[in-house]
């Protein structure tokens, strides 16, 4: 390794970097600032960090060390993954989203065109160390747009770690009791991505809930109104166990009990019957679908996923008239 790189966005700059930056390790290390946004997940902004990349001299023998949250990991997982046709990254995540979800598993990109995560590669990092002092640095929202995923994980595991989930006060955290479980949600993933990197089968059990919720996301995206990822997800999650109870005999009361949660703390998505037909567009693009038509990943109750699931357009419309209206 001849060089040291360090990307971050100008919160993590500010909040995260001095936590790190009297570490010897990184004396040398040149740091890349891009701006703290999804909105900024794109070809411009990946051209910047190219560009700071060639004019200091990296090389496919230089590190790049990712920090911050989900957007950090994933432009430059990609930016490293391409340039001098693949250099070394390793990811130090943020948030708690990027904790549990976007920096494992080797997902890297940007959004293109109107679309999440059009463009991209799967690259996976050196390493990705979690240190949850960093968690400290987080608001309210963002605490929850990383718990949506832990529910997730979750409902891809067990009901005991579904129960735990649904009674910790995420808003008010007991940050060891938090690191623990931050370590169980990582490792649900870590065991269904070393199963399947290249997301041929299994893996796609992890897109529970995202079919929907990325399309709320774009939606929000074209808008202007940029909702947080993990909000879209458990708006998602919402349909997708709508979906799930109507059509695979998911358990109903276990249903009502994360709807309730959900609802409690992430509200209802700002989106009405007129929106549907764009909400249908935007998951007809998903990377996710055949030729047969839209995939979605439903329950068919805690811990069984059922992957490629094709829904007619009447349940999907249910799906939503429920997450609006209950």
């Amino acid at each position: 390794m001849d060089k040291t790189f360090i990307l971050t966005d100008t919160n993590t700059l500010q909040y995260c970097w001095p936590l790190l930056s009297n570490d010897p390790a990184y004396t040398d290390a040149h740091v890349i600032t891009i701006p703290a946004s999804d909105e900024a997940k794109n070809l411009d902004t990946l051209t910047y960090v190219w560009q700071q990349l060639q004019d200091h001299g990296a090389t496919r023998h230089s590190l790049l060390i990712n920090l911050g949250g989900g957007m950090v990991t994933d432009l430059g997982g990609f930016a490293a993954a391409t340039f001098k046709r693949g250099m070394k990254f390793i990811n130090i995540p943020t948030t708690l989203l990027a904790m549990v979800d976007a920096g494992i598993g080797g997902k890297t990109g940007i959004n293109f065109g109107g679309l999440k995560n059009e463009i991209g590669a799967f690259a996976e990092p050196e390493d990705t160390i979690i240190d949850t002092r960093m968690l400290r640095t987080l608001d309210r929202e963002n605490l929850l747009s990383g718990y949506a995923e832990m529910i997730k994980h979750a409902l891809l595991a067990s009901s005991a770690m579904l129960a735990d989930i649904l009674t910790f006060d995420i808003l008010n955290p007991d940050y060891e009791r938090l690191d623990t479980m931050i370590r169980q949600s990582a490792d649900v993933k870590k065991h269904i991505v070393e199963q399947d990197p290249l997301e041929k089968n299994l893996r796609k059990a992890l897109n529970l809930g995202h079919t929907i919720g990325h399309a709320i996301e774009s939606l929000s995206i074209k808008r202007g109104h940029v909702m947080l990822h993990g909000y879209a997800v458990a708006h998602g999650l919402v349909a997708a166990l709508y979906m799930s109870a109507v059509a695979k005999g998911f358990p109903t009361e276990t249903m009502r009990q994360v709807v309730t949660y959900i609802r409690e703390h992430y509200g209802r998505p700002a989106i009405t019957c007129d929106d549907y037909p764009e909400l249908l567009q935007f998951m007809q693009h998903d990377k996710k679908n055949t030729a047969d038509g839209i995939n979605f990943t439903l329950l068919a109750g805690i811990g069984q996923p059922l992957i490629n699931q094709q829904e007619s357009d009447e349940t999907i419309l249910e799906a939503l008239d429920f997450l609006r209206e209950g």
